[in-house]
């Protein structure tokens, strides 16, 4: 590592699974520097983020639900790097969670799915009148990424496809943004999959999943016990070709995170997908 002054990094949802990995992987990177721990549920605040991650000492920063005063706290510190806000909070919160921070020039590190088209599209002119870089990234695992690649490749020779998700029961939104990037980038292809061989009948609506663009498929499940996994079904004549992610452990997203929290320094406008910046 240089003898550059270390990131300062904002963890939003800093109490939930993901941001308890997140708040563990900044305090144990040497390049970056945890300055501020936000999130609203009650029961934490006040509570030391380190220790409620379960890292073995206190890192000395208190949970608030105060995220504007930190913004407005890392905004202010003009010695090193400009802060790096890693948000994992909720679709309900995060549109304004990423104008605010792009607003005091802090850049937005975005890990909660649920944000809508015209919403990222909205975010991605903000960000480039503010010349702010800014990173939607809807699964950080390299692992995903790779089967993603895969899954462009399979689909240049079969012509049937259909994505099954599944998470556990605490996710809010379906289907899950990865499963939403997943089939966007097949439908970029320029190909239509999916050739109806009869008409199909729904006898209750939703059994054939919900249908994205280009006759794509995605099925959602959610249940206790999951974590989140992704099949990719190709189906020809003779054969099936299943393509599978499974997370058994958060950990394995947080070298995405890092990576991610370095990279958005370089940017001046918002990148989506973490593949753009591998």
């Amino acid at each position: 590592m240089t003898n550059q002054a270390p990131i300062p990094v904002i963890v939003n949802g800093a109490a939930g699974k993901m941001g308890r990995e997140v708040v563990k992987a900044v305090a144990q990177a040497p390049d970056l520097n945890l300055l501020g721990a936000i999130d609203h549920s009650p029961e934490h605040q006040g509570k030391d983020a380190g220790e409620l991650a379960g890292l073995s000492e206190a890192l000395e920063v208190p949970i608030t639900d105060q995220l504007e005063p930190m913004l407005g706290y890392v905004a202010g510190e003009r010695q090193g790097p400009p802060g790096v806000i890693v948000d994992f909070t909720h679709p309900d919160s995060v549109y304004d969670n990423v104008r605010s921070a792009i607003a005091y020039g802090i850049r937005p590190v975005v890990g909660t799915t649920g944000l809508s088209p015209s919403q990222i599209e909205n975010l991605a002119d903000f960000a480039e009148k503010a010349s702010t870089g800014c990173l939607i990234i809807p699964n950080f695992s390299i692992g995903m990424v790779l089967l993603q690649q895969a899954a462009i490749t399979a689909s240049q020779y079969f012509d049937h496809v259909e994505i099954i998700e599944l998470h556990h029961n605490q996710k809010a939104d379906a289907p899950s943004g990865t499963a939403i990037q997943t089939a966007q980038l097949l439908a970029e292809l320029g190909k239509t999959f999916n050739p109806a061989i009869v008409e199909e009948t729904e006898k209750i609506p939703g059994a054939r999943g919900s249908l994205a663009g280009e006759g794509i498929r995605i099925h959602s499940v959610r249940l206790p016990g999951l974590i989140a996994h992704q099949e990719v079904i190709f189906g020809a004549p003779g054969q099936i070709y299943t393509l599978r992610h499974d997370t058994s452990d958060r950990a394995c997203y947080m070298p995405g995170v890092l990576l991610a929290i370095r990279k958005v320094l370089q940017l001046k406008s918002l990148v989506y997908g973490l593949e753009k910046i591998l």
